[in-house]
């Protein structure tokens, strides 16, 4: 590495944060599979091919990602050739696969005969049922193009983390008074040629031969899950004022770690101005790995493959803080050219969670207006009407649900949020075999009226499978919102601290793109009070000792059970009316 990028890490050693260093939060495989394809050929039948297509976060332009390979002469191709894809649970990652009947050796796809196309989210493929999902293939007007079937496959290598523990010896004195106080920084490499950093040790004062804490990675942020990608790490020396000083720097991968402790695993400290200096340079100092454990760790999706639904529930302010609807300068105003913060916010969380829950019925709820005919205040009420049925169809039902109720009730007041949690609460403490988890999204202008009881109703909540998104929107200040998140202290509430921290907090503002981009600023508000979900939905599961439901089993069709060589037919649980029948 030449010296001048040492300059550069050194301003983000100290700016680090580990949690939001963005690694996919897995690598996923894609397999294509297709039923009943459109016969182009006269004399046999088509030779398909499937191009998948990705689509940017901000423009929503579509780029080729890769193709699959030919398959001669079927309407029914099982493509070898897989899509290996990064999977964030906190994006809308939308797919677009392609299907040609490939004519001649051209790679132009315009001059092959084009046999229809399926949209769909990775969300969707992984949320579905085993990780299978079906569609119909579209895109030749007045024609039956069959079907696609798309599987996903968690890769093997995400779900391993390392603990590992290193020493230093005879490393170079940097301070004039005392010795060094020596802590090293790791860095992955990218696929082109830049560096992130992936952990930091702490700071081990006044010694040449240090000894660091044990410290547990997943082997995605160390490597990406390549074994023998580069892993840099860097030496420096703590000051107090930030400008630490270099030590020296080594590298290795991950396959050479997991050798363990032994002589390959002692590494020279090099500082290259020094080498280039004196001629009689070796070293400054030696790193030696102590030990290396590597884990395999259970991981969201082999829950969500396994069945767990996550029920999504919105819940909207509708306090006279926000402004009268009917006015532009309101926070609820419905302009008939773009959408209010309240319906962008929804949107943007609702559309990605929505993948993950099977029958896509959402309570939606609203608090602190009154209601129709006698003017009754309510902090809890069905946006759709209905108390008994607070279910809307799909996000767009909520959209439906909430523009309709602003037409109906008086924005009244206070702000309180305990009732709307507790709602969510009810139903998270009937479930706790880890089939479901709740996730609450509360979308808020304002300054909170119940803190003390909303406390109270989050710490219960934290030993409850659900999980809390609070968006605020408008100017207002949201210092108590910020100490709900329990990010900088854990909750309490009379004297009783949270389980675990369940709460996420995010003002809008800070995401409206200044060009004016809405796709833009949707995605990035997603992607942050998304983040935290699948590690909060982690820890509850393990502190329950709740282990994943295995997939169900692969789907046969209809039709002749097939039979296993004892007679027997496959894919048939014992005592299914198929094996009773033999």
């Amino acid at each position: 590495m030449n010296n001048c990028n040492s300059f550069v890490n050194m301003a983000s050693i100290g700016d680090f944060d580990p949690l939001n260093a963005s690694i996919p939060a897995t690598k996923v495989e894609i397999t294509v599979s297709c039923r009943n394809l459109l016969d182009m050929d006269t004399f046999s039948k088509s030779d398909p091919i499937c191009v998948l297509y990705t689509q940017g976060i901000g423009n929503k332009e579509w780029r080729e990602f890769g193709r699959t390979e030919v398959i001669e002469n079927t309407l029914n191709p099982e493509f070898v050739r897989k899509f290996i894809l990064d999977y964030f649970f906190e994006e809308r990652q939308n797919l677009r696969f392609d299907l040609y009947d490939v004519d001649s050796k051209s790679a132009n796809l315009s001059k092959h005969d084009f046999l229809g196309q399926a949209f769909c989210t990775l969300g969707e493929v992984v949320g579905s049922l085993g990780s299978r999902l079906e569609k119909p293939i579209v895109g030749i007007p007045g024609k039956k193009c069959g079907n696609i079937i798309v599987k996903a496959e968690e890769m093997g290598n995400c779900r391993e983390s390392v603990m590992m523990q290193f020493c230093g010896n005879k490393l170079d004195k940097k301070d004039f008074f005392g010795k060094s106080d020596p802590f090293l920084v790791f860095y992955r490499s990218n696929e082109d040629g830049t560096f992130t950093i992936c952990h930091k040790t702490e700071v081990v004062k006044n010694t040449l031969n240090p000894v660091w804490q044990a410290f547990k990675i997943p082997v995605r942020a160390l490597c990406n899950g390549d074994y023998d990608r580069t892993i840099k790490i860097e030496c420096y020396d703590w000051e107090r004022d930030g400008s630490h000083d270099f030590i020296g720097e080594f590298s290795t991968s991950y396959r050479e770690l997991s050798r363990g402790q032994s002589q390959f695993n002692v590494y020279e400290v090099i500082n290259p101005k020094k080498k280039g200096k004196k001629k009689k340079y070796l070293n400054s100092g030696t790193v030696t790995l102590l030990s290396f454990l590597v884990d395999i760790e259970v991981t969201f999706l082999d829950y969500i493959k396994g069945g767990t639904q996550i029920n999504f529930t919105v819940a909207i302010d509708f306090t006279a803080s926000n402004g009268n609807p009917a006015q532009p300068t309101s926070l609820h105003y419905m302009s008939p050219y773009q959408m209010n913060a309240y319906a962008m916010a929804l949107k943007a969380v609702g559309e990605i969670i929505q993948d993950y829950d099977s029958d896509k019925m959402f309570p939606a709820l609203g608090f602190g207006a009154k209601l129709p005919p006698d003017g009754r205040v309510s902090h809890e009420f069905a946006l759709n009407g209905n108390p008994q049925n607070p279910y809307c169809a799909g996000i767009d039902g909520v959209m439906e649900a909430y523009y309709q109720s602003l037409k109906s009730v008086c924005l009244y007041g206070p702000t309180n949020f305990s009732p709307v949690i507790n709602h969510v609460a009810r139903y998270a403490a009937s479930v706790n075999d880890g089939s479901q988890y709740f996730v609450l999204l509360i979308i808020t202008d304002g300054v909170i009226s119940d803190m003390a009881q909303t406390k109270e109703s989050i710490v219960n909540a934290s030993c409850l499978p659900m999980s809390i998104i609070i968006v605020g929107v408008g100017p207002a200040e949201f210092d108590a919102m910020v100490e709900l998140d329990g990010d900088e202290v854990r909750i309490s509430s009379r004297g009783r601290y949270a389980e675990r921290d369940i709460v996420q907090f995010v003002p809008f503002r800070d995401y409206v793109d200044r060009t004016g981009n809405h796709i833009l600023s949707m995605a990035r508000l997603a992607k942050d009070v998304l983040a935290e979900i699948p590690d909060q939905f982690l820890s509850y599961m393990r502190t329950r000792g709740i282990k994943p439901l295995p997939a169900p089993p692969p789907y046969t069709p209809p039709g002749y059970p097939v039979q296993s060589p004892d007679g027997h037919p496959l894919n048939t649980p014992p005592g299914h009316p198929l094996q009773t029948q033999i």
